[in-house]
């Protein structure tokens, strides 16, 4: 397995034009800004997916999350990164991913949230998730009290979630 900090990732200015392309262990140790994304999974019962993370990844590790996703790969776009990181760390495929809209967190993530709805059993296929559990909305803000949640997918993701329900009338 090749070593994940060699893998190479463009930093980027605050639209989001790239600058440089470095590794991502010089990405990591700089704190540079990068291009993320994010899938929140919703099944048709309305509940959201949300994950634990694998123990030895190099952020947050065994965090809970309540989106898949993570750096996009040099020259990928917003909606094929999504794709991946849905497939890589889900195992799931061949659904619609719904634009959310571009985020900014902090001076080191440009990013985009994308929902997707579906019901496919989670495989988890390159074992960057240890743990899978689903949250009815109005159950939401109960369980993020007490759990270690990715700092930015709680203040990037969750507020476009809560636009979301409320806007669709769920979980009031």
């Amino acid at each position: 397995m090749a070593d994940p900090g060699d893998e190479l990732v463009e930093i980027v200015d605050v639209g989001g034009s790239v600058l440089d392309v470095v590794t991502r262990r010089e990405m990591r140790a700089g704190d540079l800004r990068h291009r993320c994304t994010y899938v929140a999974v919703v099944t048709s019962a309305g509940e959201l997916v949300v994950h634990q993370r694998a123990d030895w990844k190099d952020v947050h590790p065994a965090y809970w999350d309540v989106a898949f996703g993570g750096v996009c790969g040099v020259g990928e776009g917003w909606l094929l990164s999504a794709q991946r990181e849905l497939a890589e760390e889900a195992g799931i495929t061949g659904v619609e991913l719904e634009d959310l809209g571009g985020v900014t967190w902090g001076n080191i993530i440009v990013g985009r949230v994308f929902l997707a709805c579906s019901d496919a059993e989670l495989t988890c296929p390159d074992g960057e998730v240890q743990r899978v559990d689903r949250v009815a909305p109005g159950n939401l803000d109960r369980w993020l009290e007490g759990r270690e949640v990715c700092l930015d997918s709680l203040d990037v993701v969750v507020p476009k979630l809560r636009a979301r329900f409320v806007e669709r009338g769920v979980g009031r």
